[in-house]
């Protein structure tokens, strides 16, 4: 289903006022989005489709509920954009290829055994993440170094809080292996 330009731009208003009914035409109309995207990722268990495309719905609707009309962009491009990204990680999680998690303890700049840290110790850390390229060094600085919260950077870089936190577990997992502590 189509919509005309005119009547999704009144449907985007008031889908931002609260208007349930407008959400919903919005959804529907985009649904065959995630079906055209999931038709295009090939999986080797036929088991996963119906995963995947549950898993682009959640993402359509999200999109949905986070969609800014007053930027002007094209909904179908941020759309896309979400449903695909999710749909990556959802088969990447069920592949276990998703980044290892961190122990919370892993993450805190400063521990209780500070003192006993040589500066060889410190300059070997500052040397494991001045290895970091790209988002990942972005992440760790503003979240270690200027001390933000995930929330605060995911938007002011205009992220998922949850990609800040990938980024963040990918980081230490670099950080770790760089150090040589991947299995401690």
């Amino acid at each position: 289903m189509s919509l005309d330009p005119e009547h999704e731009k009144n449907l985007w208003r008031l889908c931002t006022q609260g208007n349930v009914e407008a959400r919903e035409e919005l959804i529907i109309s985009y649904r065959p989005l995630v079906f055209w995207i999931a038709g295009k990722i090939h999986v080797s268990d036929p088991e996963l489709k119906q995963d995947i495309i549950q898993e682009g719905m959640l993402a359509l609707i999200n999109a949905v509920d986070k969609f800014e009309p007053e930027r002007e962009f094209k909904f179908s491009t941020y759309a896309y954009h979400k449903i695909h990204g999710q749909i990556i990680n959802m088969l990447e999680r069920s592949e276990k290829r998703a980044p290892m998690p961190v122990p919370d303890e892993w993450l805190q700049v400063v521990d209780d055994d500070e003192e006993n840290r040589s500066d060889d110790d410190w300059l070997d850390t500052a040397e494991a993440i001045s290895k970091l390229e790209g988002r990942e060094a972005e992440i760790v600085s503003a979240l270690f170094f200027e001390g933000k919260k995930p929330k605060d950077v995911a938007k002011e870089k205009k992220l998922d809080v949850s990609h800040v936190y990938r980024l963040r577990r990918a980081a230490i997992t670099k950080i770790r292996m760089f150090l040589g502590l991947e299995g401690v």
